[in-house]
């Protein structure tokens, strides 16, 4: 899901955006399939991952975009 991945879910993890061990629930809603790569990368850097309209968004750190405008990955989106 992370925007610019290419990686099919097969080959992913899921990841829960409010953590597990801080009381995040276990529901499709909370859940979003990483590839190991992003899935490291979202637990040690300031990437946010929220939902909008039922689907992950991205927000990159301050250093890469000041305003953390949220982004997409538009390859895996169903739509």
């Amino acid at each position: 899901a992370f925007p610019g991945c290419t990686r099919p879910p097969s080959h992913c993890e899921a990841h829960h955006i409010h953590h597990w061990a801080n009381g995040g629930p276990t529901n499709l809603n909370n859940l979003v399939l990483l590839c190991r790569r992003h899935h490291d990368l979202i637990h040690h850097s300031d990437w946010q991952i929220q939902m909008i309209g039922g689907l992950p968004h991205f927000r990159p750190p301050a250093f890469i975009d000041p305003q953390r405008k949220p982004r997409q990955n538009r390859i895996h989106t169903a739509a």
